[in-house]
């Protein structure tokens, strides 16, 4: 995938996302064939994709530690499901359709300023300082939401209409990949890698660290409040407990187990650890033990995550 961006590759990655959108809009016109509870699986899947490598633009490319996705998922998941029960009724369903990729954008515009609102003044601090920070503002969130009559407050909102399908969820994650390689192997986006690799080094060559900071902050955010979106019109009802701060540890286990600043590798990782609890499902109580220790496993025998490589270079 490097390669094919950095190689005269730019028309060449907008034909492999039209031809994955295509093969997506397939797949979804027969999936009233697949199990619908598999299918809800593969539709979380491709939202965990979307959150998983918008987390890995901030912390795998960039270096930085955020545990703020949560909140930003937050933002987007109520200002998207306010819109559609606000408007969603009085539409004809020809024109639904319109509303949905619109409260998505809204929601992901809202997420986008949220996380500038917390880049500007904490993206000079680096490291544990910054996950505090991040992981603060996250529950900052969370109580505001809580405590918000509008938003329905502690119960939350309920009665959303549940147009998060196959052809949405895995077409958003195609276009977040995209963007984010995109952005990556693009001639500005190797400040990202520059910062992420010696922000003292960068700032010496003439880089704005904070700059690039900020703006992976703001992407990042925008993906994480359309998958809050797209999560909100899949679960139907949505209240602030479900975004609170292990949302945001378990978005960041899928970047860390797929190998930070590779792409391909989060992909994978999201997907696993999205159908990895349903499969040992039939393990009932004994679940999320075994679960627990197969992720200590792996990160015990490769703590560089499972698509990683020990060197900071070859990233996907």
């Amino acid at each position: 995938m490097e390669k094919l961006m950095n190689n005269g590759g730019s028309n060449g990655a907008k034909r492999w996302l039209l031809l994955g959108l295509v093969l997506v809009a397939v797949v979804s016109a027969f999936s009233g064939m697949i199990n619908r509870y598999y299918l809800g699986v593969l539709v979380e899947a491709g939202v965990n994709v979307t959150l998983a490598v918008s987390l890995n633009l901030i912390n795998g490319y960039t270096g930085q530690f955020s545990l703020g996705h949560g909140g930003f998922m937050a933002v987007g998941a109520y200002l998207a499901a306010k819109l559609t029960l606000l408007f969603g009724p009085a539409l004809p369903p020809a024109l639904q359709p319109v509303l949905f990729a619109g409260a998505l954008l809204c929601g992901g515009m809202g997420a986008a300023l949220a996380g500038l609102l917390v880049g500007v003044p904490s993206l000079r601090l680096r490291g544990d300082y910054l996950a505090v920070v991040t992981l603060a503002f996250g529950e900052i969130i969370r109580v505001v939401f809580q405590n918000s009559p509008a938003f329905g407050a502690a119960t939350g909102l309920s009665g959303i209409a549940p147009w998060t399908n196959f052809f949405w969820s895995w077409s958003v994650a195609l276009v977040t990949v995209y963007v984010v390689l995109a952005l990556v192997h693009s001639t500005y986006g190797r400040g990202f890698l520059a910062v992420n690799d010696d922000e003292i080094a960068a700032s010496a060559m003439g880089i704005n660290p904070v700059r690039y900071k900020v703006t992976a902050f703001v992407v990042g955010a925008f993906f994480a409040g359309v998958a809050g979106g797209l999560f909100a019109h899949l679960k139907r009802a949505i209240n602030p407990e479900g975004f609170n701060f292990m949302r945001s540890i378990d978005v960041v286990v899928m970047v860390i187990l797929g190998g930070m600043g590779n792409t391909a590798g989060v992909v994978v990782a999201a997907v696993l650890l999205t159908l990895l609890p349903e499969l040992l499902r039939g393990f009932s109580e004994y679940r999320m033990i075994v679960y627990s220790l197969l992720i200590i496993t792996l990160m015990l025998l490769r703590p560089q995550g499972l698509f990683g490589r020990s060197s900071k270079g070859g990233r996907l």
